[in-house]
């Protein structure tokens, strides 16, 4: 059992920016997988972000350039630092992790990120 715990989230001006964080607890071998996904007011959750223990990242076209994900192996944590923020940007975000050998995906609470005028 995984257990995810994010911060990080606020309100913040269009151009404004934020870094959230993901602490992993529990127990598990190893993580694999870890990434951001976010879900907007009346529409379905979207992957933003993620990152393999190796290092190797993948991004939504929307936030290429603007967010950088990144991760810590031996604190079990990850992190998404967004600059130039939009308000279409506004949503709930989700950490996720894969735990290994099992393969199972596990997700935390979700924190609220709003941008707005």
């Amino acid at each position: 059992q995984v257990l995810l715990v994010e911060s990080g989230g606020g309100y913040v001006q269009p151009g404004g920016s934020l870094r959230l964080s993901c602490v992993a607890s529990g127990k598990f071998f190893s993580l694999g997988l870890m990434g951001w996904y976010r879900q907007a007011p009346g529409k379905e959750r979207e992957l933003v972000a993620s990152i393999t223990s190796g290092g190797n990242t993948n991004y939504a076209d929307s936030v290429k350039g603007r967010f950088i994900i990144s991760r810590v192996n031996a604190e079990n944590t990850v992190h998404l630092q967004m600059i130039s923020l939009k308000p279409e940007d506004t949503a709930v975000y989700y950490c996720s992790a894969v735990s290994q050998p099992t393969m199972r995906q596990f997700w935390g609470q979700g924190t609220q990120v709003t941008v707005s005028s």
